[in-house]
Order: C-alpha cells, then structure tokens, then sequence
C-alpha cells in the first residue's frame, strides 16, 4: 500500500494519539499536522460522514489525495472513539467530585450526630442525678432554670450594637448549620444519595419551625449568595423586599436592614412581615455566610401604616454558609429559623403555620433546587423548547405565582377593595379599578381597561384528598371543570375593545386539550406549559373559523412522595403569537396540605387508585377502591380558589354575578372531582359551612326550615323568605345563632350562621374543629343531655337560659336556647341537629 510519510516531528503524546493511526495490515501511520486539522474541520460539522462524503473529502482537500477511504474511516471512527471516551472520563469525575463532596457533608453529618448523642447522654445523665437528689434541691434548679436570662433582640436605633448583634447572629447560624443547637431529624421522603438534590433536616424540639439543608452546587460561592440574597427571584411567597440600610462592619463584613414581605397562601389567614438585621461576611476559613434575624419591636419597620394588613413575624439566626469546594463549584448549608405566628390564624391552619416540613418544602428545599437549577443552566445542560431561553421561561413562572398570589391576598395598597356580598360567605369578590395588565417590557404590549380587574376567590377545607392527585386531575380534565364560554372572555379581554359581555358569542368546546411543554426544572416539582383549547361558534356564518384559547400554564407540586409539598394549578390566556413580556391575568388552584400523611395512610392512598376518573364521575356514587378507612385517614388539606376577569365599568356588577356563580360552579366541580379521588367515597368538603352559596347549603338551609316549622309548629323565617333561593341569604342574617352539629358520638359543628360564627367567634373553616360540649358550661350539658332523649323523641327541645362559651374564651348569655332534629327530604332521615340561640350576648 503506497502512503506517503510526513517529516517526523516531535509533538505531545496527546497530540500523538490523534495523529497516530492503525492500519489494516497492524502498522501505525501518522498524518501530518495539516491533514489532522482538515479532517478536524469536517469532524465539527459531522462526526460520522458517509461513504460519499469521504470520497468528496479527499478530492476537494488535496492534503487528503493519497489517502484511501478505508484509512479516513478509521480516522473516524478512532475521533469518535476518543471523543466518548473523553465525555465518559468527564462525567467519572464530575460524579466522583460530587462523590467525594457528599461524602464529606456525611461525614459532618455523622459527626454532628456523635455530638448530638453525647449530648443527649450527659443530659440523661443529669436527669437521672436530678430525680435521685432532694426535692428541695430539684426545686432550686428548677428555679434556677427558670430565671435564667433570655437572650433579647436589641433594637435596630442602637446602631453601637448593630456589629455584636451581627456576630451573635452569626455564631447561633453556625452552632445550628454545623453544630447541635437545634435537634434535626431527616426530612421525611428525603434520603440522602448520589442522585439527591441534598441532605435535608428538620427541627424535633425547638422554639418556632425550623429546616436545614446542604448540597453541591456548581457555582462559585460569590454567585451563590448573589442569587439567595435576591430572595424575590427564587422565593415565590415574597411580595417585596427592601433593603433599607448598607454600612461596613469594619471586619471585612457587611450589615444591612430589611423589610420583607411574605403572601398569605390562602384567603384564611394574613400575610407575614419581617424586620431583620442581615450580616455577609467572610470567615478566615474561605467559607462565605450570610445570615439573618429579625430586629426587635412589633411596630418596627420602615412604616408601620404600610404594614396594616401584616402580622410580625420572627426570623430566628437563619441563613447560608457556603464554602468553596475543590474542582470547583461550592458547598451550601442552609438553614431557615422561623416564628410565623400561629396564633393569628385559624385553629385549622395552625397545623401548616406550625410546620418544620412546610417550611422546608416552601423555602429551604427551593432555595437549593434555585441555585442547582441556575447551576445547570449556566452549564448548557437544559435545553428548553420554542426557542425559549431559560430566564425568559423562569420569569413567566415567577409572574404567573405573583399574580396568583397577588389576587389571592388583595393588598389595599395594591388598590384591592372588597365588594358586598350577596349573603354568604362562600365566595369573596375583590375589585381593582387602578390595576392595569402592564407587560414586563414592552409598554405596547400593556392593556389599560376602561374599569379594573374582579377577582373572585374562595377557601374550602378538604379531607381525605391527596392534593398532587386533585390537581394533577384539574391539570388533565379541564373540560369536567372549567367552562369555555368563561375562558373564551377571559381570553378576548387580552386584546383592547373586545370585551364581549353581556351578549359574548355562545361557543363549544370540542373536549381537545393540547398541552405544549415549554420546561420543567430539573426535578420536575413544576412544569410550564401551554395550554390549547379547541373551540368553534355555534353561529353558522362563524361554523368554520377556529376559535381555539391559549392559556399559559404552570403546575408544581404533583409529585405524591413530597411531604409537605403544596400543590398549585395556575393559568393565564395568552395571545397565540405569546410575545416573551406579554400581560398576565393568573386564575387558579393552590392545595396545601394541613397534615402530614403517615406511611401507611400515604399507601393506601396510593394503592389501586388511578387518574382516569372521568368514568367515576359521570356513573355517581363513586365504588371504594382503596383498603383504608376515611375516619382513620388524617389527610386535610385547604383548597383555594381564585379567578380574575377584566370589566368595563359599565359592565362591573353583571361580571360581578357572573364571576360569583362560575367560582361556585367550580366549587361544584372540584367537589365532585375530590369524592372520585377520596379513598373513603364519602364527600371530603367538610359540610356546606366552607361553601356557603352552594347547591348543598341551599338545601341544607330548605330542610333547616321545615323541619323547625315541623316539630315546632311555627315560622323560622317569615313565609315570604323561605321559597327559592332567598332561604339561604335570610337564614344567614337572622338575628339568632343558628348552629347545625352532626349526629355522632362526639358531634361536631358543620354549619352556623354569621350570628353563630359572631357568638363562637371563629370562622366557616374552623367551625368543623368545635365540638358540641366544648361550648356549654356545667350546667349546660346537664340540661342538653337531660334533654336529649326528649329531642330524639319529640323532635325538639327548648332549653333554659344559660351561658355557653366562645372559642376565644368568653362566656356567652342567651335568653333560651332551642334545639331540633333536621330531617332530609324524605322526613325520615335525620341529618343533623340544629340550635338556636335567642337573644344572645357576650358577658
């Protein structure tokens, strides 16, 4: 075989390797510098070129003419061979860095654990020693743990004690990132490995709720605290964030002041605010911190009339410790230390104000997955689809959760004002008149309308419902939910001078639902998307023009295995042309979780169920698939719902209605959607006290009446009020508290008026937690259960003056108190049992 030798040169042995090759006959040959390069360039463009492309190589590179097809092809099978084997050496030793750099955190881990158990050892020991010794000697320890002074938050106006503050503040972080301040237990679902996103704790026994985290992550540690500190780009429930005060510490550190802002996730219960001291510093040992406590004082702040609608809450020393790692990248603790309060919301939500796993799926486990997702873009590793770049898909998902959350608090300083009610409780209209949709960038993309934005919203509570199941089900069948017509006007308001109600065209929609991915995170935890809805006009001249809907959508929270984890479905209509700084008008679904699901409930749960419920809920009553229990179940979630919709100001009061009855009938739905997917087959809304407008209190409100006008021979409501639909709205103002308990052992509460809410002084969600006995005093449980057997005989019973007890404590008098058996339609059903207090009033 005649070839050509090049001049012998001396080259690296890398460079050797490319330019030296095996022939057929076992002998090496080298190419030439020039030939590698040439060969290079084709290499770029296509790795494996075919039979014709090398022979076309070979006449248009004359450096190539005396080499034959066949050596070219093992040229290129040898780069092909060395090019996978390079990506193979570099994913060994990314995998073997993380490896290494996992192993060190569990090795801290371990030896945070040895401490920890020393410690609880010594303090086991000095219990022992304390219950041997002399009372009086018990006595005077316990006396002296007990003056023992606390540790108090100095004030922010003492700027002398700001610097020893912010070294506190940094040594209390540290003792709880790497040491055993606090006692940490493994989250719960989250077990530490290779493949996970990260170690993660929460607290067991301490003051308030408390999560740690630690992970690797490929950014320098300067970056990584550029990004946490940025808390509105990666914490969703952050409404704002300033800062008001930057001054040196004079040790290389930095002290700032903050103002903060947290949404409330639901209609239940008030937004958060936080004043807090922030110390960034670098310790000697390479490592960066940044960590954080609130400043002492309620009412301290920036303005205190600005922070009306909030409740303080308390950041304990929380923050982040990073360090850099070898071979790149960092090292992150993360640690969140917080007081939310729980005193300030309802009974039935302090479960979720009280919980370290919330906390956990809600700030530290997102603040790692931020930065790791940051990580891998910045690295190339995620490819997003349509073209999107990634910051772009990042903001849409940051103003769809906002505008949610922005509806779901209305914010008076936003220009949100309630609207009057049209007797219930159940749906809560909020009106904008200020409020314009206005693009992220470009102004000509901004819609201005002539009135504002209504925002319909309402909370229900549900039992017996796993909310990843419940909204991915929302996610996947929208038609057994959501109602064209009202998507067709939310989407013909996006462009100006279309709004079309009254007198909208009648549309249908065809049952097709195309969903177009746009991204996900790493993990999966949310997904956007873009929703396509097909629809054609029922009007002749229109039966062939396509009326299809976009929605922009993002659904988080579907995986069954995060405990703790909230479950969302938002979505806004969008043109088809979707420009990237196009206005949003976010509607709804948010489903958290009240109480966490033991193991073996969650498999139940879990056992023999499947997605396609569609059959289940047109057939009825709904079979029971599952081996579990509904009363020995604990799975309690609150359900909120919010939906926006733009009017003319001639046109508020009629989307107003219409508005209040779509939610209504989304109540509906979802109620029905929620029976299907509840393991007991029994209704999970806890009785029509959650939803007061709907079908079902309508009905209760009917059997309320007549069965008072039946065992009692007389008018509960005036005979002009009890005919069609105004029996609720008078039932609801009637000037007696009116109560509905349910027949069971331990009866519980399911209904009340405004007057019985008044007088218990709590909420339609927390009524379901009050049980009957916990509202009369001594002697009035005497009397009710002297008169009970007389009330399931007669009817009804009429007991004497008395007192009863609020919630809050207080003692209630009543003239007379009248109880009586509601019967179902069929009069031979009892339903429940209801009271009316005469005449009441606090003591």
């Amino acid at each position: 075989m005649a070839m050509a030798v090049a001049p012998q040169h001396r080259e690296s042995s890398s460079s050797g390797s490319l330019n030296k090759h095996l022939t057929d006959n076992g002998k090496y040959v080298r190419y030439t510098s020039e030939q590698v390069e040439a060969l290079e360039r084709v290499y770029a463009e296509c790795p494996k070129p075919s039979s014709l492309r090398r022979q076309q190589l070979i006449r248009e590179c004359p450096i190539l003419a005396n080499i034959e097809p066949k050596q070219i092809k093992v040229w290129f099978q040898n780069r092909r061979c060395r090019e996978k084997q390079r990506k193979e050496s570099s994913r060994l030793q990314t995998v073997n860095r993380k490896l290494t750099a996992m192993n060190k955190l569990l090795m801290e881990e371990n030896d945070r654990l040895q401490k920890q158990v020393s410690q609880l050892v010594c303090e086991n020991g000095f219990m022992q020693q304390q219950l041997q010794t002399a009372p009086a000697a018990a006595d005077a320890s316990c006396d002296s743990a007990v003056t023992t002074p606390q540790h108090s938050l100095r004030d922010a106006n003492n700027p002398a004690g700001l610097l020893s503050l912010a070294e506190e503040t940094l040594a209390e972080f540290l003792s709880k990132a790497t040491g055993t301040a606090v006692d940490w237990v493994q989250m719960p679902g989250m077990k530490p490995g290779p493949d996970s996103v990260g170690i993660f704790a929460i607290s067991q026994r301490c003051s308030g709720v408390a999560a740690r985290a630690c992970g690797l992550v490929s950014l320098e540690p300067t970056k990584l605290a550029e990004i946490l500190k940025d808390r509105q780009s990666w914490f969703r429930d952050c409404r704002n964030l300033e800062v008001f005060t930057v001054f040196p510490a004079g040790n290389g550190g930095t002290i700032e002041l903050l103002y903060s802002q947290i949404y409330a996730p639901t209609t239940l219960a008030p937004a958060r605010d936080f004043w807090t001291l922030r110390y960034t510093i670098n310790l000697e040992n390479g490592s960066l911190v940044v960590c954080e406590r609130s400043l002492s004082g309620s009412g301290a702040g920036p303005n205190a009339a600005a922070a009306a609608q909030f409740v303080r809450a308390e950041m304990l020393p929380s923050g982040y410790l990073i360090r850099p790692c070898e071979g790149g990248g960092s090292i992150i603790h993360i640690v969140d230390h917080l007081n939310l309060q729980a005193w300030s919301v309802p009974e039935v939500l302090r479960p979720l104000y009280e919980s370290s796993k919330a906390v956990a799926q809600k700030v530290t486990i997102m603040a790692l997955r931020h930065v790791r997702q940051i990580a891998h873009e910045t690295s190339g590793e995620v490819v997003y689809g349509l073209g999107r770049q990634p910051a772009v898909l990042r903001t849409f998902s940051q103003r769809l959760s906002r505008g949610f959350n922005d509806a779901i608090n209305g914010f008076n300083d936003d220009g949100w004002s309630l609207m009057n009610s049209d007797g219930a409780e159940d749906v809560i209209i909020a009106v904008n008149t200020t409020k314009n949709l206005i693009s992220a960038n470009n102004p000509a993309h901004s819609l201005s309308f002539l009135g504002g934005i209504l925002c319909a919203k309402a909370s229900m509570l549900l039992q017996n419902v796993p909310p990843a199941v419940l909204v991915r089900f929302l996610r996947e069948h929208r038609s057994e939910w959501a109602d064209f017509s009202v998507d067709a006007y939310s989407a013909a308001s996006l462009k100006a001078g279309s709004y079309a109600y009254p007198g909208m065209r009648s549309m249908r929609f065809t049952g097709s639902q195309i969903i177009m991915p746009l991204g996900h995170t790493i993990e999966q935890e949310e997904l956007l998307e873009v929703i396509r809805l097909e629809g054609h006009s029922f009007a002749q001249e229109d039966a062939f023009v396509s009326r299809d809907i976009h929605l922009l959508q993002i659904c988080s929270g579907i995986d069954e295995n995060a405990v703790g984890a909230c479950s969302e479905l938002v979505f806004a209509p969008i043109d088809e042309m979707f420009p990237d700084d196009a206005p949003l008008l976010p509607s709804g679904f948010r489903v958290i979780p009240l109480e966490s699901k033991t193991k073996d409930a969650q498999e139940a749960l879990t056992t023999n169920r499947t997605l396609d419920l569609t059959s289940s809920l047109e057939v009825g009553p709904v079979t029971n698939h599952a081996s579990v229990d509904g009363s020995s179940c604990h799975l309690r979630s609150v359900l909120t719902i919010a939906f926006q919709f733009p009017f003319e100001s001639n046109l508020q009061d009629n989307v107003a209605t219409m508005a209040r009855q779509y939610v209504r009938s989304v109540i509906s739905s979802v109620q029905r959607v929620a029976t299907a997917i509840s393991p007991s087959g029994l209704n999970p809304a806890l009785g029509p006290k959650l939803s007061a407008g709907s079908p079902e209190a309508l009905t209760l409100a009917h059997w309320i009446c007549q069965s008072y006008c039946y065992h009692l021979g007389a008018e509960l409501l005036r005979s002009d009020s009890v005919g069609g639909d105004s029996v609720l709205k008078h039932l609801w103002h009637h000037p007696d508290a009116i109560l509905c308990c349910s027949l069971e052992a331990l009866p519980v509460f399911i209904f009340a008026n405004q007057a019985g809410l008044d007088m218990l002084e709590t909420t339609l969600v927390a009524l379901q937690d009050i049980t009957l006995d916990k509202i009369f005093d001594e002697s009035g449980r005497k009397a009710l259960f002297t008169d009970f057997a007389k009330l399931m005989q007669q009817g009804f019973a009429c007991l004497p003056a008395g007192i009863c007890m609020s919630t809050m404590g207080r003692n209630v008098s009543y003239e007379q108190a009248i109880s009586w058996k509601v019967l179902a339609a069929e009069e031979n059903t009892v339903h429940c049992i209801a009271f009316s207090f005469v005449n009441w009033s606090f003591l």
